[in-house]
């Protein structure tokens, strides 16, 4: 029986992806890093932390120093975020229709604990959720799935009661490695990729997504 949701963030509940590779370009060209299309599909989901290490293996630098170049890019895409980003088509009606049937309700992000709270707040749906929690909290962070068993555990709810719902491959494994029922709704660029097949359910939007199709 299923309690308990458990929302993935960026590129899920808000449309902040494009927003985090603007700031992400921007910070990139101080140290001539050129991010392509396919370096952003392939890094979507990492947090800033875990991309800087991805880039730095294909293209190293000396300075700024990645811990410089992480805060840059949290400044200027919590701004904007902040001021800009909209919800997710269908995002808000499910958030509410999940909370009016009694599920208890978190978010589990890559993105620090401060955004998560501005975003919730953005969107004025802090107050349907229980928790959330950040992988920046954990030794390690999405694809582990460490930042869903701290969640669930918070919500004190069994992992396999809960649903979890993602947009990335990264935070697809991470989920699914909790043991949690796996809902996914990849980009529509890469949604045909067979490696999303790993979700237990695939959406184009979360205005697919029927409760009574995983049970509750």
């Amino acid at each position: 029986m299923i309690k308990a949701a458990i929302f993935d963030m960026d590129g899920l509940l808000i449309d902040s992806e494009p927003i985090w590779t603007e700031a992400a370009t921007e910070v990139m060209q101080k140290v001539n890093f050129q991010l392509t299309h396919d370096l952003k599909l392939q890094t979507t989901g990492l947090s800033i932390k875990l991309f800087l290490e991805f880039c730095y293996r294909i293209q190293p630098w000396n300075t700024p120093s990645r811990d410089e170049l992480e805060q840059e890019i949290l400044t200027i895409a919590t701004r904007n975020i902040i001021a800009q980003a909209q919800p997710m088509p269908g995002a808000l009606a499910l958030v509410k229709s999940l909370h009016d049937q009694k599920l208890k309700l978190a978010v589990a992000s890559a993105s620090p604990m401060e955004l998560i709270e501005a975003v919730l707040r953005r969107l004025e749906i802090v107050d349907y959720f229980e928790t959330w929690h950040s992988g920046e909290l954990e030794q390690h962070t999405k694809p582990h799935p460490a930042v869903y068993i701290t969640t669930a555990a918070k919500l004190g709810i069994p992992p396999h009661e809960c649903i979890a719902f993602e947009d990335s491959f990264t935070g697809l494994r991470s989920a699914h490695a909790a043991k949690m029922i796996t809902i996914c709704v990849p980009n529509a660029e890469v949604y045909d990729d067979p490696k999303f097949d790993l979700a237990h359910y695939k959406l184009r939007s979360l205005e697919e997504f029927n409760i009574l199709s995983v049970g509750v």
